[in-house]
């Protein structure tokens, strides 16, 4: 079904429904609507009675059909009427066969009440008879009145065909809702396919707007969003490659061109010592921005695999990566505030990113760089790293987890990328915040346990 077109698709669940609802009906009549037919059987037989009653003089007709004929001769509102006495005096004679006569005699004179509903299938055949016991002063008589189940078979034919007419009109012109219905929703689809084609060609110049504020335009909106993501992505790759193809000529060009003055005999640094050195700083540089890309393509991977869970104290990791970093700069006061925590995560990864981390707040801090680990109330962990260098501008932070964009010290742009990855791929959040005295990155992530 979901390979035919759409008008088709809304014809097939309109007719379905249609069929359901009729087949739901056609069940539920019966059962509902019985105890309705029977009581205006009744109410018939009664009000049959009453005008029986109410003429000056009784009269029957002269020859009543046998019971055999009587239910296909009548009329299906005729109320047939029998007069009884105590001594089975009957009038009109015989009309009934004589042991559903006799039977009917009896049950007259034993009911309680002066009126009595009954039922009785005769022959294979329902009727409805109420009895009513008449007062004179010759005695009781008890009258007889009765109507074949063909009245409430009636009804109920004609009201199947009345509903399965209408029923069948309804399935018949659903085609129309159902073509209007289709083209409603199709021409914004095809609108929207259209788009989603070009963009796939890279033609997304043109937005995407639909002034609708259904599911539909909801829809328009958030590939439009992703039009103009696809377009910042776009030109971030191709910022990024000048800048990783400029990023990687300087350290080689440095290196080529010291080694063949090398080669040459010239030291360009004064001496052998201090030429080589730059070549290895150069060389140490290179390195790490390929693992850095390589780290990456790695997180990418990780995505679809299973992390390993190291146990371990994070604590611990937090001051084992301090102190590698308190080397670079000696002129910073470190201050720290860590719980005995212990934490279930890839340690290779936590290394990673708190490195990067802490490199960044290397580069920015004036005097202090603060550090805290505290668990949280809601089963979660909070580590806040912050430093007293420059706010970060509103246009920087909003891209500063992206990758190739750089901040305003930085070489490569990867590192704050490479963290947020991390973080994310053990379930967290990071963030940053402008202070009163410089930048707090916050990192929330679920307390694990091994």
């Amino acid at each position: 079904m979901k390979n035919l077109p759409l008008a088709i698709q809304i014809w097939l669940i309109f007719a379905l429904l249609i069929i359901v609802v009729t087949v739901a009906l056609l069940l539920i009549i019966p059962f509902s609507l019985d105890r309705f037919f029977i009581n205006e059987i009744y109410a018939n037989i009664e009000n049959g009675q009453d005008t029986f009653q109410s003429g000056e003089i009784w009269q029957f007709p002269r020859n009543l059909p046998p019971i055999v004929n009587d239910e296909a001769d009548q009329n299906i509102r005729t109320v047939r009427h029998l007069l009884f006495n105590n001594d089975k005096q009957i009038f009109p004679p015989n009309p009934l066969p004589k042991p559903v006569l006799e039977n009917f005699i009896k049950i007259a004179q034993s009911q309680e009440m002066d009126l009595q509903r009954y039922q009785e299938v005769i022959r294979g055949n329902r009727m409805f008879y109420v009895i009513r016991r008449i007062s004179s002063p010759t005695g009781n008589f008890y009258l007889l009145s009765y109507m074949w189940d063909s009245y409430r078979q009636s009804l109920v034919r004609t009201l199947f065909r009345q509903l399965s007419l209408v029923m069948g009109m309804v399935f018949i012109l659903s085609w129309i809702p159902a073509i209007i219905l289709a083209q409603y929703l199709t021409k914004p689809l095809v609108f929207l396919e259209k788009h989603v084609s070009q963009i796939a060609k890279q033609n997304w110049e043109e937005p995407v707007v639909i002034q609708r504020e259904d599911e539909i335009g909801r829809l328009a909106k958030s590939i439009d969003v992703l039009r103009n993501r696809l377009i910042r992505q776009n030109e971030i790759q191709q910022n990024s490659l000048q800048n990783i193809s400029h990023a990687l000529k300087t350290p080689v060009m440095v290196i080529r061109s010291y080694a063949q003055s090398i080669l040459d005999g010239i030291f360009p640094k004064g001496n052998l010592e201090a030429s080589v050195l730059v070549i290895d700083q150069e060389a140490e540089r290179l390195q790490k921005r390929n693992r850095d890309l390589l780290y990456l393509t790695k997180l990418d991977v990780l995505n679809t695999i299973n992390q390993s869970q190291d146990q371990y104290r994070l604590d611990e990791l937090i001051i084992d990566v301090m102190n590698r970093f308190q080397i670079r700069r000696k002129d910073i006061k470190w201050i720290t505030d860590l719980e005995d925590i212990s934490y279930s995560g890839d340690y290779e990864q936590w290394t990673v990113a708190l490195e990067n981390l802490m490199d960044n707040q290397v580069r920015y801090a004036h005097n202090t760089i603060t550090i805290s680990l505290k668990t949280q109330p809601n089963s979660q962990i909070l580590i806040q790293v912050g430093n007293d260098g420059p706010s970060i501008e509103e246009k920087t932070m909003k891209t500063l987890f992206e990758k190739f964009h750089p901040g305003m010290k930085g070489e490569f742009g990867l590192g704050l990328s490479i963290t947020a990855r991390i973080i994310k791929l053990h379930g967290g959040t990071i963030s940053v915040a402008n202070q009163e005295k410089g930048v707090t990155f916050s990192i929330l992530i679920p307390a694990q346990k091994s």
